[in-house]
């Protein structure tokens, strides 16, 4: 199944849409206090509305300090679990106070809160029930390592071959989920390699997937989890986990109660 038609129109704070709509942004965030009230402040710049909650994956700087400081809710775990077990507590709490959208945004700076409208649109529209930024579509004009987007195009492939859908960015972390998503996400989320895994979840559950560009800032602070030296070492770990997948047993989709 192919792609749908790009968005172009973009939904404001304002559109008629939104009115009633409960949503948040869920922010992971791991020893980012060079960067998390800011973009906690670009979040409600870009829409006031929005509660922004921070998981706090256990971090040994003043992250969850300056994020409350700038107006989040920050959720603290006790010891460090990984973008997985962050992301997902982040879900439970969307579905423990009944939001309809969800929106994750890394802490880190690298994704723009502008950009979020994009995101929205064909939810919104109910076209789909995860809409993930992607970082390769025309116009989304993302550089890495040539190695780093060796490896996002073959967990693409392998990813697109599984869900019978093109697929062109797996791991990016920019996406929104409706209220279905949230509640499957809340229940079964990948620890191991979250953002790529999460694809297959919610198509083995019967929901919707469309990707839209979006651009990617170059990090200012902090290091990516995942160097130069450890990216091959990831890529071969991250295709057995897939495969492993492929014999798994899913569940229907979950209901709402």
């Amino acid at each position: 199944m192919a792609n749908e038609e790009l968005v172009v129109s973009r939904p404001s704070a304002r559109d008629d849409r939104l009115v009633g709509v409960r949503r948040m942004v869920i922010m992971p965030a791991h020893d980012e206090e060079a960067s998390v009230a800011s973009v906690v402040a670009e979040v409600r710049a870009a829409d006031p509305a929005f509660q922004i909650v921070v998981v706090d994956d256990g971090s040994a700087d003043h992250t969850a300090e300056l994020a409350e400081r700038a107006g989040a809710i920050v959720l603290r775990l006790p010891f460090n679990l990984g973008i997985g077990g962050a992301v997902q507590t982040g879900y439970q709490y969307a579905l423990e106070n009944g939001f309809d959208i969800a929106v994750q945004v890394d802490g880190d700076g690298q994704h723009d809160p502008g950009e979020i409208s994009r995101l929205l649109e064909p939810i919104l529209d109910g076209r789909a029930d995860m809409v993930v930024g992607t970082r390769f579509a025309e116009g989304g004009g993302y550089r890495g390592t040539r190695l780093r987007r060796v490896g996002i195009h073959i967990f693409a492939a392998v990813v697109s071959l599984m869900v019978r859908q093109r697929v062109t960015d797996t791991t990016s972390g920019f996406r929104a989920v409706n209220r279905k998503a949230i509640r499957l996400f809340a229940h079964e989320y990948p620890h191991d390699y979250p953002e790529v895994e999460a694809t297959v979840v919610l198509s083995r559950h019967g929901l919707k997937m469309i990707e839209v560009p979006v651009q990617m800032r170059i990090r200012e602070t902090g290091n990516s989890s995942i160097t130069a030296l450890r990216s091959v070492y990831y890529m071969i770990k991250v295709l057995l986990a897939l495969f492993i997948g492929l014999f798994r047993r899913y569940s229907r989709p979950l209901e709402e109660p």
